[in-house]
């Protein structure tokens, strides 16, 4: 009796063990998974900050160039993108890879360029910097800066597609802008659909602000370094 009680007390102190090296474990990742997002947003801060400051440095040129006649390296900066009643306003690079979106709203490479007739379509994750999306309706406005010229567009309409729906990345007859982004926003893991947002272009004007800097700087920008 004696012999089976102690292998109970051995088991209960195994299970205890067990249960205790479980709690730490999943203490651990859960600690480390806070960590990690807390960096990716001080990241993004960090990044948006520095890069919104250089932008809003650099000057229109004397004679504005169109952002597509200059070279643009993976992840240089193209612009700005505003949507001002959602209170979104976030830097656009060149390129789309994971790195680049954790960080910014990426310029799909083989799509427009703003000022390119056809769509521009631009990418962002739905629990970044494309967040506010949730929030989009028909008729907002959307302002796209690039260092010599402002674009402004007006949501058409919005729309739930499954990923393989490329058919809203295809070139348009009009001057266009396509937002996307994951959907659901608040959906765990990898989201199934994506949220579309299409809006078409309303006016171009010169980029309003004083002139800074040279259209040295200006090249160097958008062609500055690669991913």
């Amino acid at each position: 009796m004696r012999a089976i009680i102690a292998m109970g007390q051995e088991e209960g102190a195994l299970t205890r063990r067990v249960l205790r090296a479980a709690c730490c474990a999943f203490l651990a990742a859960g600690i480390m998974a806070i960590s990690y997002a807390g960096y990716a947003v001080l990241d993004r801060y960090l990044y948006q900050s520095v890069e919104t400051s250089e932008f809003e440095r650099v000057s229109m040129p004397a004679k504005p160039r169109a952002i597509e006649a200059i070279p643009i390296a993976n992840g240089g900066v193209i612009g700005e993108i505003e949507v001002p009643r959602l209170k979104l306003k976030a830097i656009v690079v060149q390129g789309d890879s994971e790195n680049l979106l954790r960080r910014a709203v990426g310029h799909l490479p083989e799509t427009a360029l703003p000022g390119e007739a056809g769509n521009v379509a631009l990418a962002g994750h739905r629990d970044g910097l494309f967040r506010p999306l949730r929030n989009v309706r028909t008729g907002d406005l959307i302002t796209l800066r690039t260092p010599g010229r402002e674009f402004q567009y007006q949501v058409e309409w919005t729309a739930v597609v499954p990923p393989t729906a490329v058919r809203v990345l295809q070139p348009t007859s009009d001057e266009a802008l396509t937002l996307v982004t994951c959907f659901p926003f608040y959906y765990i893991g990898a989201a199934p659909n994506r949220f579309v947002v299409r809006a078409r272009k309303i006016s171009v004007a010169p980029k309003s602000g004083p002139s800074i800097r040279a259209e040295e700087a200006i090249t160097k920008e958008l062609t500055g370094p690669s991913e």
